[in-house]
């Protein structure tokens, strides 16, 4: 019987030290600061957030996650319920993102504000009961985001870059670097040549020269002739354009030969066309006395017969 009770106290001894430690510890860790309620919505991934998870400030603790659900006003978002210090300078342009601590991957809730810090918007509490902060993607959600954009990417780079290695192309890339083999060793030959023909063309080139000082010489003596012969030209021209000169006593033989011509028309020639009309009559009437006196060469002494009389003269008679 006594080794029941014995056994009895050291069991209530040890739960009483046992609610001691628990009263002690809670005591301890108990949280007496002044917290207030927000709600965290927004379209983000929130793998690896528990309850009680801690809530940040720039990185100062804060508060603690009390909730985690989905968000009835709004489809497809999700809803945190946080508890933060009312000492925290929670605004209007406070707005939360999902952060994870180092290698361990848990995750907290990262506050923070869109305004700069001298220009802060009026603390969430003085709005009135909407205590709604919006819930932004964080970092790893952007980078989770690109990642897959970038994989899709390098998927479609790949895909092209087997279109561009595909047999047909490796042909063409084969014969274009043959083409460029013989392109490249056709001009080292080109290269070789031109090399070989340099001293034949730079003494072509020096004869080119010579002769062609030759012929700038025989230009110049030339334009010296030229010179010469137009000083020669312009003074036969000034002593044809002078007073008196050639084009002068030319325009005076020219007139005087008008006044001669017109001479000639008006009184020349019409005596000379009298003359010839009263020559032809003349001729013509030799010719008919001629033809007379072949015909009746008595005439001369007779004198011309008598034409014999015609249809209705006396003495006509129809043969």
């Amino acid at each position: 019987m006594e080794n029941k009770s014995h056994a009895l106290a050291a069991g209530l001894f040890v739960l009483f030290v046992t609610a001691l430690l628990i009263t002690l510890a809670v005591w301890l860790t108990r949280d007496t600061r002044q917290l207030r309620s927000y709600e965290l919505s927004g379209a983000v991934n929130l793998s690896g957030l528990q309850p009680q998870a801690s809530v940040r400030y720039q990185g100062v603790p804060v508060g603690k996650v009390t909730g985690i659900g989905l968000d009835p006003q709004t489809r497809g978002h999700v809803l945190v319920r946080i508890a933060v210090d009312d000492l925290a300078p929670i605004s209007a342009s406070t707005f939360a993102t999902l952060g994870y601590q180092g290698v361990t991957g848990l995750a907290f809730i990262q506050l923070d504000d869109s305004e700069p810090r001298q220009t802060a918007a009026a603390p969430l509490a003085q709005l009135g009961d909407n205590r709604r902060i919006p819930l932004k993607p964080g970092l790893m959600s952007k980078l989770t985001d690109r990642g897959e954009r970038v994989l899709g990417q390098l998927d479609e780079a790949s895909q092209r870059l087997n279109e561009l290695l595909s047999s047909q192309n490796q042909q063409t890339l084969m014969t274009t670097l043959g083409n460029l083999g013989q392109a490249a060793a056709e001009i080292q030959q080109l290269t070789a040549q031109t090399r070989t023909l340099l001293p034949e063309m730079a003494q072509g080139t020096r004869d080119s020269l010579a002769t062609l000082k030759a012929t700038s010489l025989q230009v110049g003596e030339s334009a010296d002739a030229a010179r010469t012969s137009a000083r020669a030209f312009q003074r036969v021209t000034e002593r044809m354009f002078a007073p008196g000169g050639t084009l002068d006593q030319f325009g005076q033989g020219v007139e005087v030969w008008v006044a001669t011509n017109q001479t000639l028309q008006s009184v020349t020639l019409p005596r000379l066309n009298l003359a010839a009309q009263d020559l032809a009559r003349s001729t013509r009437q030799i010719g008919e006395l001629a033809q007379t006196l072949r015909d009746t060469p008595q005439a001369m002494l007779l004198g011309a017969p008598v034409p014999s009389p015609g249809p209705g003269e006396p003495g006509f008679s129809a043969p």
